[in-house]
């Protein structure tokens, strides 16, 4: 009597066990065939702190994720004032107006690298208009040919990316026209400066 109480327990306990197997398995079938817009919450709090992380990343009506390039915000890495934007822009076209985009580039970077540099002035209006024993560091400054250009579209464009951190000027902090300078400020580049290299009719040194 004792052996089949117990065989029944068995077989009730085995029932017991196979029932919740086969629970299990019916849920996790349900989860592996759930639609995208029914994630679990931490999947949804996952998705929300990538998303506030990233700054960039959308998510579509099917749950898959795209990136919005529009929300990208691009910072300046110098900020001045209109006046100071506006100078830098008309030195780049007295000295570079007839150039490229990028030898107007390169004028404006040297301008600014002197800016940072500890030996120069610590503005664009200071650095365009510094003179040195009466003598101004540009020629357009001391022909007055600075107040005289019209700003082009294309300088304002090289303006714009020098403002916005593009360098491409090797750290340069002088360049020169050589077929324009006299012979005794050129044998003073060549022999007081490391030449780096020349575009556009400018050779640039620091």
């Amino acid at each position: 009597m004792y052996k089949k109480a117990i065989n029944g327990l068995l077989v009730l306990n085995l029932i017991f066990l196979f029932g919740i197997i086969c629970v299990m398995g019916i849920s996790g079938n349900r989860s592996a065939s759930m639609p995208a817009g029914e994630l679990k919450l931490d999947e949804r709090v996952l998705a929300t702190k990538e998303e506030s992380t990233m700054g960039i990343m959308g998510v579509a009506v099917s749950g898959q994720r795209v990136v919005n390039v529009q929300t990208v915000e691009q910072k300046q890495a110098f900020l001045f004032d209109e006046e100071e934007v506006e100078i830098l822009k008309r030195i780049v076209e007295a000295e570079a107006g007839n150039q490229d985009e990028d030898g107007r580039l390169l004028v404006a970077n040297v301008i600014l690298n002197r800016v940072e540099s500890e030996k120069f002035p610590d503005t664009v209006k200071e650095v365009v208009f510094q003179e040195e024993k009466g003598v101004c560091q540009f020629s357009p400054v001391s022909n007055g040919r600075i107040w005289r250009v019209k700003v082009s579209e294309k300088t304002s464009a090289a303006v714009e990316r020098a403002l916005n951190g593009e360098d491409i000027s090797d750290g340069a902090l002088y360049f020169a026209a050589r077929k324009y300078a006299d012979d005794g400020k050129m044998r003073w580049f060549d022999t007081k400066l490391v030449y780096l290299f020349e575009h556009g009719g400018h050779e640039f040194f620091r």
